[in-house]
């Protein structure tokens, strides 16, 4: 009985929150997007030269910054669902994963060099949805303050860095206790209104376990999933299509964990895309981390304005 109400309220939950932020942040996107179509016309001939935002009014974008709903998305929001490349394809090997991420704005553009405050919160969850009773695998929670400056000289909008403090563990005890606390630097550089690319760099303290117990921790986690990552982000100038390449050096020279993403949208009116995603290496997840994946998953995404951050 328990287990299926945990599954009811599972699914409700999800239609929930997949279905009110594409009503509830309508307006916060079209905003975004008619200042995004606004640069169309000098950047998608020149796919060579940068050709970044440019600004009529230095304070015009602080207040567009300003006046954009305080709570709204973070990073993409998504559920999917798909198969291994790396073992064989059974009710226990496929799954479906699903992201949800938001942010919540503590002030205006006021701090020095005209940053401002993030609280975010971004949960990542593995579901054996076609296993007996479709336990979760494994869920990580993903706190985070983030301090973020828009990068702004002569008029023009050259990206978004950004300095957090983040909290990333998958709530569980004994030998399956992952988690780690960890500082990270992030920048992303608009070349143009059709690419851009991020930079990103961690590092912090690791979970080491039960001091009573042989096991659990992540204390070798660097060496699966690296310092850093570099990410790759494309939008068509019609908005339908979009793709991403994550890559993610780990330990060893020559060694990535990559992850693949294309987007269709849907309809020219919604904020759905139909979503493929491909990871391949390991760290995919808390629990499995030093575990080789390789996993093709499809279904439906969120995108928050600005699109893309990792």
């Amino acid at each position: 009985m328990f287990r299926m109400m945990n599954k009811c309220l599972s699914q409700r939950f999800l239609t929930v929150f997949f279905i009110l932020p594409a009503f509830n942040l309508h307006a916060q996107i079209m905003e975004i997007e008619e200042m995004w179509r606004n640069q169309l016309d000098t950047s998608k001939t020149n796919m060579i030269r940068p050709s970044y935002f440019k600004i009529n009014d230095f304070d015009k974008i602080l207040e567009f910054i300003d006046r954009q709903p305080s709570f709204g998305m973070y990073r993409d929001n998504y559920f999917i669902s798909g198969i291994p490349f790396n073992e064989e394809i059974t009710k226990y090997t496929a799954d479906a994963k699903f992201q949800i991420s938001i942010r919540q704005r503590w002030m205006k553009t006021i701090l020095p060099g005209n940053a401002f405050l993030m609280l975010t919160y971004t949960q990542k969850s593995f579901w054996n949805v076609y296993t007996k009773s479709s336990p979760f695998k494994d869920s990580n929670y993903n706190p985070g303050l983030i301090l973020v400056k828009p990068m702004i000289y002569r008029n023009h909008l050259y990206g978004i860095a950004s300095f957090a403090f983040e909290h990333e563990s998958n709530g569980k005890d004994s030998f399956d206790s992952r988690g780690w606390n960890y500082f990270a630097l992030s920048h992303v550089y608009f070349f143009n209104a059709n690419f851009s690319i991020q930079t990103k760099i961690w590092a912090g303290w690791l979970d080491r376990g039960d001091d009573d117990l042989e096991g659990g921790g992540n204390t070798d986690l660097y060496k699966y999933r690296g310092y850093g990552l570099l990410a790759y982000n494309y939008r068509s100038s019609n908005d339908k299509f979009g793709a991403s390449v994550i890559i993610n050096p780990r330990n060893k020279f020559g060694r990535f964990n990559t992850q693949i993403e294309l987007n269709f949208k849907v309809s020219e009116k919604a904020n759905q895309y139909f979503f493929i995603q491909w990871y391949n290496g390991y760290g995919e997840s808390l629990l499995d981390y030093n575990k080789y994946t390789s996993m093709l998953r499809m279904g439906i995404c969120i995108k928050p304005p600005m699109r893309n951050f990792y």
